[in-house]
C-alpha cells in the first residue's frame, strides 16, 4: 500500500489560513512517502519556502515526495494527517468563531480542498485518514527501530489533550500505557521558561548548548519549587507554571531579570540554563524509570520534540536503564507526518512485515544530475568559478587539512533538523577556534554553541565514550563524553564540559563522507571532522543547487563542493549583483511607513516578514524603490536604469547584499530565472 503522510497547517506559502496564526501553531509541516511499510520519501516544506519550522500546508513537499517516488497522485492509496479529525476540527473552529469572515469548513474539506486545489486530486473521505498525535509520533518511531518490543516514550509540548504519552511496541501493536496532563507538559514548561534569557520558540537547543556554561546548583533551590516528583513515575508542575510570567516573577525573587534585547549573555543567564536543564533531566528521568521498571522492557524509542534535546538523550544512554535506545532522526512534528501515513495503512488493513532499524536520513531531494549541477554552476559564473578534480574527495580532504572551511552538498537532502553529512559545512576538527571563527563567519550566532563531530565507527569509541548502551549515533542524537585524552585533540568540537553532540558515519550509508573522513585522517592523524548544517542563521538546511550556490556566495566558507565540482567565489561579486534577478519571497512585504509629526513630513521604509513574525529591516529610499518594481525578470542593473535613473551604486549594492543574506529576497542569475 502506498500512503502519504502529512504535518503542517492549512496556509499557503503567500498567506496563512486566518491572520495573526503563531508561527509555532502547528509547525514544521512536512510529507512522507510510505510504500508497504518502507519510507520512500520524506521532505520538510520549510526546505523549499524557506521559512523555519513552517506551519504552511506543505505542497512543495507533496510534489516532491511523489517525484521521489516517481509517483502521481492517483497512485496514492491512502493520505494520513498527524493529529485526530475532532481535535484538528476544534482547533479550526476556533479561529472560525474569532474571524466570522473566514469561511467555515471542516479539516477534512479544508485538506481536500487544499489537495484538489493544487494536484487535481480528490481523495475520497474513507481514504483520508486522522491519527492521534502522539499514536503518529509513537508508530514512526517504533517501526523504524527495528525493535520487535520496546518501551515507546513520546514526550513534546502537547498533543490533543496529553503532553507526554507512554506505549508499549511488541509486534506491529502500540498499547497505550499512560499519559501526563497538558498542564505536565515539559516541552511548553523548557519553551517558555528560556524567554527569561531571551529566546522562544525553536531556540530550545540553544539554550541547551548554553546550559553546561553554567552551574545548576545556583538556581537548583528555586527550580525545585517549580516541580513535584510523586511515585510511580507521576510529577507536578507548580501551577501556572507553563505561563512565563509566573517563571519570570520566581526568578525575578532570586535577582534574575529577564534578559532584554542586545544584552550579552552572562553567567547568570549560563546559570539559569544548567538548572533549567538538569530539571528536565531530573523529571524525563523519573517518567522513564518508573516504566522502565514498571514493563520490564530493555529497548527504548524516545520521540516527540523533547528527544531532539541531545543533552538528555546522553543522559538516557548513560542510565543503564536499558540495553538499546532509538530517536528517530525527525522527532518533531515533521516526523509525525510518517507516522501518519504508517498508522493510515494499517486502519485500512495493510499490515507490511516488520521493517529493519532506519540506517539513513537521506530521504529528501537530490541536487540534479552532473550536467543539472553544472548548467547552475555555469549559470552562476559571474559570481563563481569551478573546477571537477579527478577526486574530490581527495582534493576536499586536503583543503580542510590546511584549514579550509567547506560547504559540502551531495545526494539526498536529510530529513530532520540535522545536516548528517549531505548538506553540511565541514572543516578540522582540531582547532578549538574553527568553533569562534566558523559561528563568527557562517552562522553569525553566539560564540558558547557547539559543533558536532563526525567520526568513523572503527575509531569512534577511540574518542568518544560511547557507553554500554547501543544506540543509533548516525543521527547526531545523543550527547556523549569525548575522552579526556582527546579533548585537547578535537578543541572545536569539545563543548565546556568535555561533552560532544556523535555522528558516527557508517560507509554503507554516507559511502562519500564516510571516505572523506577516512582521508583526512590520513593526512592529519585525526579521521575526525566538524559537521554542522549548510545554513546561516536566517534560513533552514539548503536543499537544491541554487540554494546551496546561494549560502555560499553569502556566507564566509572558503569553498564550496557540490557533487563532483570544487567552487570558489569571484572577486568581485558585489559587481555581479547587477546581472541577478531579484525575487521577493511569498512571505515578504514591502511597507512604507509616514510619520507625519517628524520635520519634513519625513518617512520611515521598512522591508519585514509577514506570516511568520519573521526580521524586520529599515532599507533605504532607492532600495525600497528599486525592489517594489521587482518583476521576477528583470535584473537589479536594469531595474536601478529603469526606476532610479542611473546605475546601482557601491552603497546600494552592499545594502541588498546584506539583505540577501538575511534572505528577504532571492537573487538568482537572469540565466537560470
Amino acid at each position: 500500500m502506498l500512503t502519504l503522510g502529512l504535518s503542517g497547517h492549512y496556509g499557503s506559502d503567500d498567506v496563512d489560513l486566518a491572520p495573526g496564526i503563531p508561527r509555532w501553531y502547528m509547525h514544521d509541516a512536512a510529507a512522507c512517502l510510505v510504500a508497504d511499510g518502507e519510507l520512500v520519501a520524506a521532505v520538510e516544506q520549510e526546505r523549499f519556502n524557506r521559512i523555519k519550522h513552517t506551519t504552511k500546508f506543505p505542497v512543495a513537499a507533496i510534489r516532491a515526495c511523489l517525484d521521489l517516488g516517481g509517483v502521481g497522485p492517483e497512485d496514492v492509496d491512502a493520505v494520513g494527517y498527524y493529529f485526530g479529525e475532532e481535535f484538528s476540527d476544534i482547533a479550526l473552529n476556533t479561529w472560525y468563531a474569532a474571524i466570522p469572515t473566514l469561511p467555515a469548513r471542516t479539516t477534512r474539506q479544508v485538506i481536500q480542498d487544499k489537495l484538489h486545489a493544487e494536484f487535481d486530486w480528490r481523495v475520497p473521505d474513507d481514504r483520508l485518514q486522522f491519527t492521534a498525535h502522539h499514536l503518529s509520533h509513537a508508530r514512526s518511531s517504533f517501526t523504524r527501530s527495528g525493535m520487535g518490543e520496546a518501551l515507546v516514550v513520546v514526550m513534546d509540548g502537547r498533543s490533543e489533550d496529553d503532553s507526554t504519552s507512554i506505549f508499549r511496541g511488541e509486534g506491529d501493536k502500540l498499547e497505550k500505557l499512560a499519559t501526563y496532563s497538558i498542564a505536565q507538559s515539559l516541552g511548553l514548561f523548557y519553551m517558555s521558561a528560556i524567554n527569561l534569557v531571551r529566546y522562544g520558540f525553536g531556540d530550545e537547543y540553544k539554550v541547551m548548548g548554553l546550559a553546561p556554561y553554567g552551574d545548576p546548583a545556583v538556581y537548583r533551590d528555586v527550580f525545585h519549587t517549580l516541580y513535584t516528583l510523586h511515585d510511580h513515575g507521576q510529577y507536578e508542575l507548580t501551577k501556572g507554571t507553563v505561563d512565563m510570567h509566573l517563571v519570570a516573577a520566581t526568578f525575578r525573587s532570586a535577582g534574575l531579570w529577564p534578559r532584554r534585547a542586545g544584552e550579552p549573555v552572562t553567567q547568570q543567564h549560563m546559570d539559569f540554563a544548567a538548572g533549567l536543564q538538569e530539571m528536565l533531566e531530573t523529571v524525563s528521568l523519573h517518567v522513564v524509570s518508573h516504566w522502565a521498571e514498571a514493563t520490564g522492557l530493555s529497548k527504548l524509542c524516545f520521540v516527540g520534540g523533547v528527544a531532539h534535546n541531545s543533552s538528555l538523550n546522553g543522559v538516557l544512554l548513560r542510565s543503564g536503564l536499558f540495553e538499546e535506545v532509538f530517536v528517530h532522526p525527525a522527532s518533531h512534528d515533521a516526523g509525525a507526518a510518517e507516522g501518519a501515513a504508517l498508522e493510515a495503512a494499517q486502519t485500512l488493513g495493510d499490515r507490511p512485515a516488520r521493517q529493519p532499524r532506519m540506517r539513513t536520513a537521506s530521504l529528501g531531494g537530490h541536487l540534479g544530475t552532473r550536467a543539472e549541477v553544472e548548467r547552475t554552476l555555469r549559470g552562476w559564473s559571474d559570481l563563481v568559478e569551478y573546477e571537477r578534480p579527478d577526486d574530490i574527495v581527495t582534493a576536499a580532504a586536503g583543503l580542510l587539512a590546511e584549514g579550509a572551511v567547506l560547504g559540502w552538498a551531495h545526494g539526498r537532502s536529510e530529513f530532520g533538523p540535522r545536516a548528517l553529512g549531505n548538506r553540511s559545512i565541514i572543516a578540522d576538527a582540531r582547532p578549538a577556534e574553527n568553533r569562534t571563527r566558523i559561528n563568527a563567519m557562517v552562522k553569525k550566532r553566539e560564540s558558547f554553541r557547539p559543533f558536532a563531530p563526525a567520526v568513523t565507527p572503527e575509531d569512534a569509541a577511540t574518542y568518544f565514550d560511547l557507553t554500554g548502551t547501543k544506540a543509533d549515533h548516525e543521527f547526531m542524537s545523543f550527547v556523549v563524553h569525548v575522552h579526556p585524552d582527546r579533548r585537547d585533540e578535537l578543541g572545536a568540537v569539545t563543548h565546556v564540559d568535555g561533552s560532544a553532540r556523535l555522528q558516527v558515519v557508517d560507509p554503507g550509508t554516507n559511502q562519500r563522507f564516510y571516505r572523506l573522513i577516512k582521508a583526512f585522517g590520513e593526512l592529519t592523524g585525526t579521521p575526525v571532522l566538524l559537521n554542522t548544517s549548510f545554513n546561516n542563521d536566517a534560513e533552514p538546511i539548503v536543499e537544491t543547487a541554487t540554494d546551496v550556490i546561494t549560502s555560499f556566495l553569502t556566507t564566509g566558507l572558503d569553498a564550496l563542493v557540490i557533487e563532483d565540482f570544487l567552487v570558489r567565489r569571484r572577486d568581485a561579486v558585489l559587481p555581479a549583483l547587477d546581472g541577478l534577478v531579484p525575487r521577493l519571497r511569498p512571505v515578504t512585504r514591502l511597507k512604507e511607513e509616514w510619520n507625519p509629526r517628524a520635520a519634513g513630513a519625513a518617512s520611515v521604509r521598512h522591508v519585514y516578514l509577514s506570516c511568520t513574525d519573521g526580521p524586520r529591516a529599515e532599507v533605504s529610499s532607492p532600495v525600497f524603490d528599486l525592489l517594489r518594481f521587482t518583476d521576477g525578470a528583470s535584473t537589479l542593473g536594469a531595474l536601478a536604469e529603469r526606476h532610479l535613473a542611473g546605475p546601482l551604486t557601491d552603497a546600494v549594492r552592499e545594502e541588498l547584499f546584506g539583505l540577501w543574506q538575511q534572505r528577504y529576497f532571492s537573487l538568482t542569475p537572469q540565466a537560470l530565472a
